[in-house]
């Protein structure tokens, strides 16, 4: 059955096994179908329909059916590790430039008596006091992005205040340890290493610059790290225009959808048919309404199929999921739904008539490869029923999910459909359509019976969650892969500014012997470009065996996209040419006497 309307809460026995406790859910839910429709033949039989119970956890995406939301937010939350990451490798950077220029100070310190431990312990200390600051300014700027991230992608009542959050405060807590620890250790085991005699003997500034092999280690190290995230970003960013750009089969942005909730009221088939009927005409008559339709399912939250059988295919369930659609004949049109070749069903196609049926284009080619679909017959919910004729075909209209390839939709008129329709009904209007929601309820509710009440929504609040973990994925990687990118653009450039301050009077011995200004920049902007080409070949060869992995989150997107790796490299080589040229224009700027002169 393609259901998904009933779900219970069980608590499994001690012992039993998952598939144990499936299967017997399975079992009762079978026998069950059996009591319900041994007189109903239309529902289909136990062997046809096949149904069966799905065991999963209480809150879904913490199991093991997690859905793609819960996936993309495990994904964003090693992103936001990575940029740990590659903050605390650029502030290890910047406090062991800090140590190297303090290298007299911390000789005099342990000259004079000072216990390593002890120094150890002071410049641990220091970088705890940074990460404190670091991380209550990360828990102001949390609270505003959780209050922007419920608006952008979580319901309203959706609980997003960090500062009440126990287990928040303890992350950050933990988090702001770990970088304090990670960010100090550097530092202070280079320090540690200090020669007293020749660090007091040292000037102001070393006679000869000494490059730190550590420095430059994480200076690639945060290039690495900047590659896979900008990786990310680019094919979360490539997937969400595709899934945007996608065809669904039907229009979205001017749709509304009305239903009706009975809310206690009991009506039989012949008041509930008056009822969608004045319901429909209603909704006809509203200014701006171009059209209007009755339908048994709505894309993305209700839908229903039937057994169907095929004159020389053996089961046809086996082919895939077919989810019918019943409704009245401005459906097609309501919708945007593009016949490409037959004719959609109309009035004359009534509950006497000839049963007829629309099918989609993949459904027609999956059913009878090779031939003409118009004028088959199709055989709906019985083996021995009348014959269905296709009438005409549709275009590929996507009703329960954007991902399952073997989902083909099938129409048939409302007048057939066997039962009365539910009261709901589409409208397409002319302009926005949250305009036409309030005017649309309003007017409907006076054609309720006692306490029903009537609800409208844009058609694309049923669209829109199912977009949401593309959203999200883009939105956060650009978000966290542009923040890496600065970070490692600012160590980048201090490393380099710090490199050109340690080399003044080596650049003014060059400038004296006749090196050019150009030649002193090539130097230096070469020096950055290099260490970041070193990230690049490192960050893209992990990204290139990562990738793979994200195939499951894209959207017809090639997780090895030559343009998106393309674009990453352009972008980082460019930021290093900047990043680099601002300290080449001082040193090219020299004067070689001032220089020279310089301690």
């Amino acid at each position: 059955s393609t259901w998904r309307w009933m779900e219970m809460i069980v608590r499994r026995a001690p012992g039993v096994t998952h598939a144990a406790a499936e299967a017997d859910l399975t079992r009762a839910f079978q026998q069950s179908w059996r009591q319900m429709y041994a007189e109903e033949p239309a529902w289909g039989s136990v062997e046809d329909v096949r149904p069966h119970a799905s065991l999963g956890p209480v809150q879904l995406e913490r199991g093991p059916q997690a859905g793609r939301d819960s996936r993309v937010a495990t994904w964003v939350s090693g992103v936001a590790l990575i940029v740990l990451l590659v903050a605390c490798a650029n502030v290890a950077n910047l406090l062991l430039s800090r140590a190297v220029s303090r290298r007299r100070e911390i000789a005099m310190r342990l000259a004079l008596g000072v216990s390593r431990g002890r120094l150890l312990r002071q410049l641990l200390v220091e970088s705890l006091v940074l990460a404190v600051l670091g991380g209550a300014a990360g828990l102001l700027i949390a609270n505003w992005g959780g209050a922007a991230l419920r608006a952008l992608f979580l319901p309203s009542d959706f609980p997003a205040d960090v500062m009440t959050d126990g287990r928040t405060l303890l992350f950050l807590g933990a988090a702001t340890l770990f970088a304090a620890l990670l960010t100090g250790l550097v530092p202070a085991l280079h320090a540690q290493r200090t020669n007293l005699a020749g660090s007091i003997r040292s000037g102001a500034r070393d006679e000869t610059y000494r490059r730190s092999r550590t420095g430059t280690a994480l200076l690639v190290f945060q290039s690495a790290l900047s590659v896979l995230l900008l990786v990310g970003a680019g094919l979360f960013v490539r997937s969400l225009r595709n899934v945007e750009q996608y065809r669904l089969g039907y229009d979205v942005e001017n749709v509304v959808f009305v239903s009706a909730n009975p809310r206690g009221v009991q009506l039989d088939d012949a008041q509930r048919s008056v009822l969608v009927t004045t319901m429909l005409e209603t909704v006809q008559r509203m200014p701006g309404v171009t059209s209007a339709a009755l339908a048994a399912s709505v894309p993305f939250w209700s839908n229903e199929g039937r057994g169907l059988w095929v004159e020389g295919i053996d089961t046809v369930r086996n082919l895939g999921n077919f989810v019918m659609q019943a409704a009245t004949p401005d459906y097609f049109r309501t919708m945007g739904t593009r016949i490409l070749r037959g004719r959609p069903f109309d009035q004359t196609d009534g509950e006497t008539g000839p049963r007829v049926v629309v099918v989609s284009e993949r459904m027609a080619e999956v059913l009878w490869p090779g031939r003409e679909a118009i004028g088959q017959c199709i055989r709906i919910s019985e083996r021995d029923a009348p014959c269905t004729t296709v009438i005409g075909i549709a275009e590929e209209a996507r009703i329960r999910t954007l991902l399952e390839e073997r989902e083909y939709s099938y129409y048939i008129p409302a007048a057939q459909y066997g039962e009365a329709m539910y009261p709901q009904v589409f409208a397409r209007v002319a302009g926005d359509p949250e305009t036409f929601v309030e005017p649309l309820r309003r007017a409907l509710q006076a054609e309720m019976p006692g306490a029903a009440y009537v609800s409208a929504r844009p058609l694309r609040e049923f669209v829109d969650p199912n977009l949401r973990a593309w959203r999200f994925g883009a939105t956060m990687f650009v978000v966290f892969g542009a923040l890496a990118l600065v970070l490692a653009a600012i160590g980048l450039y201090s490393m380099i500014a710090y490199g050109v301050a340690q080399r003044t009077r080596e650049f003014g011995v060059r400038l004296a012997l006749g090196a050019s200004a150009g030649q002193v920049v090539r130097m230096i902007v070469g020096n950055g470009v290099r260490l970041v080409v070193a990230g690049v070949v490192i960050g893209g060869a992990i990204a290139i065996w990562a990738a793979p992995r994200l195939e499951s989150l894209m959207f017809r997107a090639s997780t090895r996209d030559p343009v998106v790796y393309g674009g990453v490299i352009a972008v980082l080589l460019s930021v290093a040419v900047l990043a680099s040229l601002a300290p080449a224009w001082r040193a090219m700027r020299l004067d070689p006497n001032v220089a020279l002169r310089a301690d």
